[in-house]
């Protein structure tokens, strides 16, 4: 699924697209590059989930906590790891088979520990105001 947004205003119509895009999908991985608009889209989307918490870049702490109606929500930063082994310290493994929802940014810097399957959101940037959002269902052979 694509979707072109040309403002701000934009972002809630596409976070109820993507909800309905994902069905029972708890996984999704946020790709873009720096400034694309990651964290402002998951705060939007986190507002579609139901979190009545402010919700902020975890880029320090690695994961920020939230409740929703749904249960668990975690936000993943992991633009700032140096090794996997900080995944591995932060017990990874709880949080993306626990059964909360995972919104991980910057996955790339920890491939080889993501999940078989997983929603895929690419955030492309086309100038000042303007993204393309991809989202695609990504199942990994093994």
């Amino acid at each position: 699924m694509k979707i072109k947004v040309n403002s701000l205003a934009d972002l809630p119509n596409v976070a109820d697209k993507l909800l309905a895009f994902a069905g029972n999908e708890k996984i999704f991985l946020f790709n873009g590059e720096m400034g694309a608009g990651k964290t402002t889209f998951i705060k939007t989307f986190c507002k579609a989930l139901g979190i009545e918490d402010a919700v902020s870049s975890p880029t320090y702490s690695i994961v920020n906590e939230y409740e929703s109606p749904q249960g668990a929500v975690y936000h993943f930063d992991f633009y700032r790891i140096k090794d996997i082994q900080e995944a591995y310290d932060l017990g990874y493994e709880e949080y993306f088979y626990g059964g909360g929802t995972c919104l991980i940014e910057w996955p790339e810097r920890i491939e080889e520990l993501l999940p078989e399957k997983y929603i895929k959101v690419e955030i492309s940037i086309i100038d000042e105001s303007e993204r393309i959002f991809e989202f695609s269902t990504v199942v990994k052979s093994c």
